[in-house]
């Protein structure tokens, strides 16, 4: 085992799967030119620049130009910076990204969406989304939000072998963490679920950044006596609804929190599969702490009370305790 940290699990995930598979290929704005740090580091001297290609500045020629490598049989990561970008192109992400449904599955699309998201660098409003409950809302994607590198790594592998298109995402405040990964090869399946802290009296069900929120606020909990389950979903879709619902029935309460506004978000959704499928067991009415339904303010002072930190889910856990 090794120490290491987000972008450089990252860039070993893309290095790996190049030289694993020569179809895989990187194109993105600054990627080649700029690629002396992060998830890019090394890889157009070792892969050339035919592997590791520079664009325009457009999200629009940068997606559609996957898409179309994608269905013609090669598998594309293409770097979008930020998830806000992903707006740009709109009618190659809701739309063209479905092709291989418009055609009874004779193309397969096996192409990876990199894009940083959430807040906290006070980076204004369009460069600090997250945007699961859109993407979400998106048909024929797979959405991957690590919490670890370990996950950064494995589900990125997992991403780039998928035949199908998978956006992931990488929290700003996640980038520059660190942990342990083994030197062998690894994958991390698509829609498992991690279980990040056992516990019997509430389940926490959350994703990305937020698991750092939530296992400190489980921290100070059991201070409190109240033992809080903290589960990672990893993947938004697939989802991996057996392990919240098994969660659910042991803990009789449900948290979900989000890094985003509450109308709209991933939060909701996951919330009403709970209640759907487990209120039986339910000893509370079920809780979502997300951000206000407001644009992400620039303001540092005002950027850090919009985000859902541990004080909301502490306070919402003892509402319903």
């Amino acid at each position: 085992m090794r120490k290491v940290s987000f972008l450089q699990a990252q860039k070993e995930a893309i290095s790996e799967e190049m030289a694993r598979d020569p179809t895989v290929f990187a194109l993105g704005e600054t990627i080649r030119t700029m690629s002396t740090t992060g998830q890019w580091e090394g890889l157009v001297e070792k892969y050339g620049e035919k592997r590791v290609m520079d664009t325009a500045i457009s999200e629009t020629a940068i997606l559609g130009a996957a898409i179309g490598a994608a269905a013609a049989g090669m598998r594309p990561i293409a770097s979008l910076m930020f998830v806000d970008f992903m707006a740009v192109c709109g009618d190659e992400l809701v739309n063209q990204l479905q092709m291989r449904y418009m055609f009874g599955g004779k193309i397969k699309l096996p192409l990876t969406i990199l894009a940083g998201c959430g807040a906290g660098r006070s980076v204004g409003a369009q460069h600090s989304k997250s945007l699961f409950g859109w993407l979400m809302a998106v048909k024929a994607l797979k959405i991957a939000v690590p919490s670890t590198a370990y996950d950064a790594k494995g589900l990125l592998k997992a991403a780039i072998r998928d035949d199908d298109p998978v956006v992931f995402l990488t929290h700003k405040l996640s980038a520059r963490e660190s942990s342990q990964i083994p030197d062998e090869d690894f994958v991390v399946p698509l829609g498992q679920a991690a279980v990040r802290r056992q516990g019997k009296d509430v389940t926490i069900v959350t994703i990305g950044y937020s698991v750092n929120v939530a296992l400190n606020a489980a921290d100070k909990l059991q201070q409190k006596g109240v033992s809080a389950e903290v589960i990672d979903l990893r993947t938004l879709v697939p989802l991996d609804k057996e392990t919240i619902i098994k969660s659910v029935q042991k803990t009789g309460r449900a948290v979900v929190t989000t890094e985003e506004p509450r109308t709209g978000s991933a939060a909701s959704d996951i919330a009403a599969l709970i209640a759907e499928e487990a209120l039986e067991y339910l000893d509370a009415p079920i809780k979502r702490v997300c951000a206000p339904d407001t644009p992400i303010p620039f303001s540092h002072v005002l950027e850090k009370a919009w985000m859902p930190g541990e004080e909301a889910l502490i306070s919402a856990i003892t509402q319903i305790m």
